[in-house]
C-alpha cells in the first residue's frame, strides 16, 4: 500500500510486520527448493546416484524397472544399446561401471529426446540424465561406447516415476569383454 504524508513524500506501508512475514517467506523458499532438478541430475549425483530431492527417500520396494542391453559382452569401439524396461518414468540417471567401481566410465552418445549427457568426475558424457520431466518409456534407447578395459561392466540407474517416487541402484546383468 502507498500512503502520502502531509509533506508530500510517499511512504510504503505493508499490513504485516517482518516477523509475521517470516513463515511465509520460509514456505516460499522451501517450495523453490522442493522442485529438485527437473532439468537433470547435478554432476554431484554421479557417484552416489542419489537425487537431491530434499527430504525424499528412495523407494524400499523392488524397482519395477529392468536395465536391458543388446549385448552380453562388450568390445571397445562397438556401441551397446541400453533400455530401461518398466512403467513410464520422468527422471533418470544412467551410468556404466566396473564391478566394485564407484565412477562412471565409457562414453554415452546421441542422447534420446528429453534426455541429455552429463559430465561426471570431470569427464564429459559419462552419464545420461533427464532434460525435463516429460515421460520416457520402454522405447527410449540409450547408446554407450565402451572404453578399452578388460574388467566386467554393468549399467546402473536411478529411475524416478515422479519427484517423490524413485528407485536407486537399478542394475543390469554383467557384461564381460568379448
Amino acid at each position: 500500500m502507498l500512503n502520502s504524508s502531509s509533506h508530500g513524500s510517499r511512504v510504503l506501508y505493508f499490513p504485516f510486520s517482518r516477523m509475521e512475514m517470516l513463515p511465509g517467506l520460509f514456505i516460499l523458499q522451501v517450495l523453490c527448493l522442493v522442485n529438485a532438478y527437473p532439468n537433470g541430475a547435478p554432476t554431484g549425483a554421479c557417484e552416489d546416484m542419489l537425487p537431491r530431492h530434499m527430504g525424499i527417500l528412495p523407494q524400499s520396494s523392488p524397482a519395477p524397472y529392468t536395465l536391458l542391453s543388446n549385448m552380453r559382452t562388450y568390445r571397445p569401439g562397438t556401441p551397446i544399446t541400453v533400455t530401461i524396461m518398466g512403467p513410464a518414468y520422468r527422471g533418470v540417471l544412467l551410468e556404466a561401471r566396473t564391478l566394485g567401481g564407484l565412477y562412471a566410465l565409457g562414453c554415452w552418445m546421441f542422447p534420446p529426446p528429453d534426455t541429455k549427457l552429463l559430465q561426471c568426475a570431470g569427464h564429459p558424457n559419462r552419464a545420461v540424465t533427464h532434460a525435463n520431466t516429460n515421460l520416457k518409456g520402454n522405447s527410449t534407447a540409450y547408446l554407450w561406447m565402451p572404453p578399452d578395459i578388460t574388467s566386467p561392466v554393468y549399467f546402473i540407474a536411478t529411475v524416478a516415476q515422479q519427484r517423490t517416487v524413485f528407485w536407486v541402484d537399478v542394475r543390469s546383468t554383467i557384461l564381460t569383454r568379448g
